[in-house]
């Protein structure tokens, strides 16, 4: 294979098999329970990176399912974003993330720099209640739950909420074990179908465990919950701010 072949090919690895397509990324009946609850500022502190800054101590712990994505197929996410603003600009940055689906991981984190991790997470109407576990493992890590379309959102705030700025931190290191790139990239959500949002009562509990440490940012008082169902696509992102230059 000749160099500008490799080069011409080398957007993913394996070279000659990727994990994942070319993007940008389409999700079809995308549905979200998102838990925003009230946790310790200190902790937040200890854990957003600068330059973006936390105005509240909000965490949004989300569980996706994604039954129909470009490329990486039917799988079911979940995590934490934490509302942050960066130059002004409110935002979203995501903290942690455990899915179920290779393609996702890989590209997630090769491209965008999402901070995704293999684990077993579920999201489904359990009669009247909508229902979010995280196991890592055997072991119970997070736990939400929601009454089943209690009451219908605010479409165009939730839709506003969903086209903000979202953060992630980029580490991909050397072949020394030193970072090659750490950067600070920006993404959006577009081309937004929102088919529906709900809201109604709520409950969160998150469980330690040393690789899932969701629980370092602690339940303190569940604020609001949303679940919506929407149809968009996962553009690809640009570097804001570099901590290597």
């Amino acid at each position: 294979m000749k160099e500008k072949d490799v080069l011409g090919r080398a957007f993913a690895m394996p070279l000659t098999s990727p994990a994942y397509p070319i993007g940008p990324y389409r999700f079809v009946n995308r549905e979200y329970l998102i838990i925003t609850y009230r946790t310790d500022p200190a902790k937040l502190r200890e854990l957003v990176p600068e330059p973006l800054q936390v105005d509240e101590p909000l965490v949004k712990y989300e569980f996706i399912r994604m039954p129909d994505s470009t490329g990486f197929g039917d799988y079911t996410e979940t995590g934490q974003v934490i509302p942050v603003s960066f130059k002004g600009r409110k935002g979203g940055y995501t903290h942690c993330m455990f899915l179920d689906d290779h393609p996702p991981i890989a590209g997630g984190r090769e491209l965008w720099g999402f901070p995704k991790k293999l684990a077993s997470p579920t999201l489904k109407a359990e009669i009247d209640t909508f229902v979010g576990e995280l196991h890592y493992g055997p072991v119970r890590v997070a736990v939400g739950t929601m009454g089943y379309k209690h009451k219908q959102a605010d479409l165009a705030a939730v839709k506003a909420s969903m086209e903000a700025p979202n953060f992630l931190l980029k580490i991909i290191p050397h072949v020394d074990g030193t970072p090659r790139i750490c950067e600070l990239v920006e993404y959006y959500l577009t081309d937004i179908d929102l088919k529906g949002a709900w809201t109604g009562p709520a409950a969160l509990e998150l469980f330690h465990h040393a690789l899932a440490p969701v629980a370092e940012l602690p339940v303190l008082e569940v604020v609001s919950a949303t679940h919506i169902l929407a149809d968009l696509t996962l553009d690809l992102g640009k570097v804001v701010h570099d901590y290597l230059a």
